[in-house]
């Protein structure tokens, strides 16, 4: 991803008009974005409202194509729920939605499109998680925590973490603040090696491995013990994906 200079006020105002006025020549609207929504698309692009407008261009086209609902139905991915990996554990200090991933519950599939789709679902339920009253403003981010304890071999699917962070830096500009990796283990390091090969930049440097008693307590002090599982240092309870509701998230058609 194509960053990195923190835009002024005056700077990113000016600069979401022009890429609003890009997007228009290009044939298609605005007008249900709001300015931090482009800004994102902006700042992965270095601030060039013409890269800008293409990356949101090709967004649209591609929500539109795999997203056409709007959501991701639980319906079109019930295996992947059905294993219960993912937990949302509320908001961080900072106000980022906090999604922890257990691997030892994840296997390889065969069925890629469900997990594309599950890869979906959970990115926009976990940022749906920390809207203020409901609403989107449009620079929501979130912590991502990959727990990598009493993982085996079977449960190692180098694929599937490429997908999520692609997805992460193509669709989805801006929305990660900071990714903890967990308690990874020797035979694992190799996979994480060839695994970055994919990330960009941008991406790599907001990624953690935590390896030792110092980094675990920066780790728990930054998400904050009020929703860190007990297992992890902080005070809360796991809470599964699929048992969280939100009154403006759908879950079903």
């Amino acid at each position: 991803m194509e960053r990195d200079r923190e835009p002024t006020t005056t700077t990113s105002s000016t600069t979401v008009t022009q890429m609003r006025t890009s997007i228009e020549k290009l044939g298609s609207s605005t007008e249900k974005y709001g300015d931090e929504t482009l800004l994102r698309f902006l700042i992965a692009r270095s601030m060039d409202p013409e890269k800008g407008a293409k990356m949101f261009l090709q967004w649209e086209k591609w929500r539109g194509q795999f997203v056409p609902l709007g959501f991701v139905p639980e319906s079109e991915v019930p295996d992947e729920l059905n294993s219960r990996k993912i937990f949302l554990q509320g908001s961080s200090k900072e106000g980022h939605a906090v999604m922890i991933v257990k691997t030892n519950r994840h296997f390889h599939s065969n069925d890629h499109l469900q997990f594309k789709k599950f890869v979906v679902h959970l990115l926009d339920k976990t940022i749906a998680s920390a809207f203020k009253e409901g609403r989107e403003e449009g620079n929501e981010k979130m912590i991502g925590i990959i727990d990598l304890a009493n993982i085996s071999y079977q449960n190692i699917d180098a694929r599937a973490l490429i997908t999520g962070f692609q997805f992460l830096q193509a669709y989805y500009p801006e929305r990660l603040a900071k990714c903890f990796i967990l308690s990874m283990p020797w035979f694992f390091v190799s996979v994480w090696k060839f695994v970055s090969r994919f990330l960009e930049k941008a991406t790599q440097e907001k990624i953690v491995i935590v390896n030792n008693g110092e980094e675990h307590n920066n780790f728990i002090k930054e998400v904050g013990e009020d929703v860190l599982p007990e297992e992890y240092g902080g005070r809360a309870k796991l809470k599964a994906l699929q048992d969280v509701t939100l009154s403006h998230f759908p879950v079903r058609e």
